[in-house]
């Protein structure tokens, strides 16, 4: 199991949960439940595991529940971060059979999703054990889930990179040939950033990591698309001197790899573009 990960505030969650919801219900409710359901009649259920994995998204799962009807018992059995096995009970909710019913697929869609990526995550940091480099995400999330699905590489394991545009100054490679090369867009980053503010830049030949140590201004090294000997001799040119990050189709077959160069973090945006949905159920 991962370090435990403080949740993010549901204040924040809300708005991306409430409007899962209100795209689901339509503009007149569950009409099946509606239909065949009598009103006041009270059921539990489980959320069950299919297959193993990491759990993720019970936060935002139980939000949803309680948004439909905050009368909704809800009995978290597998917090998120936790290992989980086919046939494991996540969670468990009782209550108005019919806003179970209702809450139901929203519910599920954001377990499964997150679940997933904690998954894979998970699997990836295996790959670094017994080196000091650390896996992180990117920004190539699901438009609108960005929050929960980093949240969710926590859950696995990971690490998180920027959360949006106004984080940090990441300068690549369309940026240095828009700007004018590397001497031009890192004199540019250091007039204008801020003293709070780390900057870093993507190379992808040695050639240019030398001439960003020589310009400095720079704080990490994105080391993008290199092969494994190149990666190796980045590392030790900008040992102490820059953050390295290794960059570019990182498959999982070849972290473990990537990871003995002595580089500090890997990211990886298959972690979140990629990720298949854990099978999870809701049993009554």
């Amino acid at each position: 199991m991962a370090q435990p990960v403080p949740p993010v505030p549901d204040l924040i969650l809300e708005p991306m949960v409430r409007a899962a919801l209100t795209e689901d219900l339509g503009q007149y409710g569950d009409v099946t439940t509606r239909s065949v359901i009598p009103e006041g009649t009270a059921y539990a259920a489980r959320l069950n595991a299919r297959e193993g994995g990491v759990v993720s998204g019970m936060q935002v799962a139980a939000l949803a529940f309680r948004l439909v009807d905050p009368e909704l018992r809800i009995d978290t059995r597998l917090p998120d971060g936790s290992p989980c096995g086919p046939g494991d009970t996540l969670m468990e909710v009782s209550g108005a059979a019919a806003s179970i019913l209702s809450a139901e697929r929203v519910a599920l869609n954001f377990a499964g999703r997150l679940s997933g990526v904690a998954t894979l995550t998970a699997r990836f940091v295996a790959e670094t054990r017994g080196t000091a480099a650390r896996i992180t995400c990117t920004r190539k999330t699901t438009p609108g889930l960005r929050i929960a699905e980093k949240q969710a590489v926590l859950h696995g394991g990971g690490f998180n990179h920027r959360f949006s545009l106004s984080d940090a100054i990441l300068i690549k490679d369309n940026h240095i040939a828009a700007a004018g090369g590397v001497r031009a867009v890192l004199e540019a980053a250091k007039a204008h950033a801020s003293h709070m503010m780390r900057v870093e830049i993507e190379v992808d030949r040695l050639d240019q990591l030398a001439q960003v140590m020589e310009v400095g201004g720079a704080d990490v090294v994105l080391l993008d698309n290199m092969d494994s000997d190149t990666l190796r001799r980045a590392v030790q040119m900008a040992r102490g001197h820059l953050v390295t990050e290794a960059s570019g189709n990182m498959a999982l077959e070849r972290i473990a790899e990537v990871a003995a160069t002595g580089v500090d973090y890997i990211s990886v945006g298959a972690l979140t573009h990629s990720a298949r949905t854990l099978d999870l159920g809701l049993d009554f």
